[in-house]
């Protein structure tokens, strides 16, 4: 396959020292390995803004959806009910494994280009005192909508619940201290924002809360409170890990330290996103979501008009070098734009030009 620039959600475009990192082979039970995962657990707690004891860091095999369902059949026992927040694809594939696990729970859904309210939040709490657990997608990058868990969180606080955040695709690009968002258990990925490659996701948990999950999960793979009992010791998992993965995401930490941080990598993230948005606005295409609502992560943008095919134009942009990504919305067509990834401004405005140039083409063929 040829060198694309990914502009997609994760995947994503990596840089070609964390490539590199790939290269040498490791063994999950040497020592030198079992500190890299340690001190990885260590690096995410500094980024989340929390410390030990009151915070620790579970690594997990698999994709982020694994990592989801880890803590659902991990954290939510038999007694339990989790109202699950959705406006978009992977809230609603939180609720199709709450099913799929037979989680007591309730749904609380609001059309993907709304945020849920906390006031809402507030009546079903209010409402029904069997709610024990809270679960919402931060960034729905079905449409790359930024969801407001800091008021959601002080809502779930109030109430002394159990709050679970997607941060699958916001944490490490959009700043976060989970104590002051009372978040308890935060769910991410190493091919996301802090730009590793796929193959494990994490969670960072209130340690008093993961206490209380021995015994709960319904599954042997996914328990992740039997995988930190494992790893805290001294870093090693208790299944075959992706030790290739592992090493890369190491050196995807470091980089992100060296460009200055999660705020440094936000700004950039947030300015790819402000230059995308306003760019393609002047040929006519719309954002999904308003400005004020829209995450730096992935953008959404409404066909320009109903003879527009998305197979030719996703062609195109591929042969310039660009790969970029569907729509997943049901009732409108779209397509998206990611924003992360080793992805600098020369990066969008060549990808502006190329579709500035498309959109000329096809309208004086029209």
């Amino acid at each position: 396959m040829s060198n694309y620039k990914l502009l997609t959600p994760g995947p994503l475009t990596t840089t070609e020292a964390v490539k590199r990192e790939m290269l040498k082979d490791r063994c999950t039970w040497d020592d030198d390995y079992k500190n890299v995962t340690q001190v990885i657990r260590k690096q995410l707690l500094k980024l989340a803004q929390v410390d030990e004891p009151d915070y620790t860091t579970v690594l997990m095999q698999g994709s982020g959806s694994f990592v989801v369902e880890s803590v659902l059949t991990t954290a939510i026992g038999e007694n339990d009910k989790v109202l699950i927040l959705t406006n978009g694809a992977y809230g609603e594939r939180i609720v199709e494994m709450a099913k799929v696990l037979k989680l007591q729970h309730v749904v609380y859904s609001v059309p993907y280009d709304e945020q849920p309210s906390s006031l809402e939040v507030q009546a079903f709490l209010e409402r029904d005192a069997s709610i024990t657990h809270i679960a919402i997608v931060h960034c729905e990058t079905t449409t790359g909508i930024l969801n407001p868990i800091k008021e959601i969180g002080e809502v779930v606080h109030s109430f002394d619940k159990t709050f679970i955040v997607d941060a699958m695709s916001s944490f490490g690009g959009v700043p976060m201290d989970l104590s002051s968002l009372h978040i308890d258990f935060c769910i991410s990925s190493a091919n996301k924002c802090i730009q590793g490659v796929p193959g494990f996701g994490f969670v960072i948990a209130n340690t008093r809360a993961l206490e209380k999950c021995k015994g709960q999960a319904r599954s042997v793979a996914l328990d992740l409170y039997n995988q930190w009992e494992v790893m805290k010791q001294d870093g090693k998992w208790r299944f075959t890990s992706p030790t290739h993965v592992v090493a890369a995401f190491a050196k995807a930490l470091e980089e992100l330290i060296e460009e200055g941080g999660i705020h440094a990598r936000y700004k950039r993230y947030a300015y790819n996103n402000h230059l995308l948005r306003s760019r393609l606005s002047e040929l006519g295409l719309k954002a999904y979501i308003s400005e004020e609502l829209q995450s730096p992560i992935i953008t959404t943008f409404l066909f320009p008009h109903k003879e527009f095919s998305f197979e030719h134009f996703y062609q195109e942009m591929k042969k310039a070098g660009f790969v970029i990504y569907p729509g997943k919305l049901t009732d409108v067509d779209t397509f998206r734009v990611g924003n992360i990834g080793d992805i600098h401004e020369d990066d969008m405005l060549a990808l502006c030009e190329v579709i500035e140039n498309y959109m000329v083409v096809k309208n004086n063929e029209n």
